[in-house]
C-alpha cells in the first residue's frame, strides 16, 4: 500500500511524505503508483523549477519514498501558491484513495 502523510503546522501544510508501492499491479504496470508519482513530481517541479524555490524546498528520496518540506518565511505570493499546490495534491490523492482504498492511504499529521 502507498501511504501519503501530509504534515501541518496549525492550518499550514508544511509538506508530505509518500512511501511504499500500492500493490495494485506489478512495478511498471501499477497505475496507482504512476498516478501518485506523477502528481508528486508535478508539485515538486512546480515549486522548485517553475517558482524557483529549489534552494528552499527540501526533497528527500529513498527507496520507494519521497518527502517534501516547505520552509517557513516564504514570500507571501510563493506561500500562497505552495499552499494551493499542496492542497490540490491532497484533494487529488484523497480522490484516488476513494477510488482505490486498498492501495493508497492519505493521512494528515502535525
Amino acid at each position: 500500500m502507498t501511504t501519503v502523510a501530509f504534515h501541518t503546522e496549525g492550518s499550514r501544510l508544511t509538506g508530505f511524505e509518500a512511501r511504499g508501492h500500492s500493490g495494485y499491479a506489478e512495478e511498471g504496470a501499477d497505475i496507482v503508483c504512476a498516478a501518485v508519482t506523477s502528481a508528486v513530481r508535478l508539485v515538486e517541479c512546480t515549486l522548485n523549477d517553475v517558482m524557483g524555490l529549489g534552494a528552499a524546498v527540501k526533497i528527500r528520496e529513498q527507496d520507494a519514498s519521497i518527502a517534501l518540506r516547505l520552509p517557513g518565511g516564504l514570500p507571501v505570493a510563493a506561500e500562497s501558491t505552495a499552499q494551493s499546490l499542496l492542497t490540490g495534491l491532497m484533494v487529488y490523492l484523497t480522490t484516488l484513495r476513494d477510488e482505490y482504498p486498498a492501495h493508497i492511504e492519505v493521512l494528515e499529521a502535525e
